[in-house]
């Protein structure tokens, strides 16, 4: 068995992303939640070909997500809110319709990594992830501590494995 570090040798060192986050409340200037993910994707030399806000409404949410993977060759899609409980929350509702397959790990992992960070409350969180053609959808919580640990202990670690998997590019239908 190879060790991860000869394993991942072997993967693309990059990959192209779009960030949306999903809120009533904020702009693109007081976004700091995606502007921060935005900024650790950039400084880990991964390119952000988008980055969006879009109001908490099913339609909306589902078209911008097809509009962005339909539209380009994107690797991973990262939503940033409106995965909890709270009425106007809409992000599993809009698009995991949309997904192919379920990365059901993903969802796992990251509310029993939250677990051990605040308790309990991890088991409102909705966060999620799959697949939309060849583009990975991350579906993350709207708190700063939730998408850190997201982006930080999950997504990027396997990154590199996780493009290199999608690299077979199915066809999607139009939207």
């Amino acid at each position: 068995m190879e060790t991860d570090e000869r394993r991942f040798e072997r993967y693309p060192e990059a990959a192209s992303f779009a960030i949306v986050t999903v809120s009533d409340t904020l702009s693109r200037a007081t976004d700091d939640i995606g502007a921060f993910v935005r900024d650790v994707l950039v400084r880990e030399g991964h390119q952000v070909v988008a980055h969006s806000i879009v109001g908490e409404d099913v339609g909306a949410v589902r078209t911008a997500v097809q509009t962005l993977v339909h539209g380009s060759s994107l690797d991973v899609l990262i939503t940033i809110g409106s995965t909890g409980l709270s009425t106007s929350d809409c992000v599993p509702e809009a698009i995991a319709p949309l997904l192919h397959k379920r990365i059901s790990g993903f969802g796992e992992l990251f509310r029993a990594l939250s677990f051990q960070e605040i308790g309990p409350a991890a088991m409102f969180s909705r966060a999620f992830a799959g697949l939309m053609g060849h583009t990975a959808v991350f579906c993350l919580p709207g708190s700063r501590r939730a998408v850190e640990l997201a982006v930080e202990r999950l997504v990027l670690p396997d990154l590199g494995h996780l493009v290199m998997m999608l690299g077979f590019k199915p066809t999607l239908p139009p939207p």
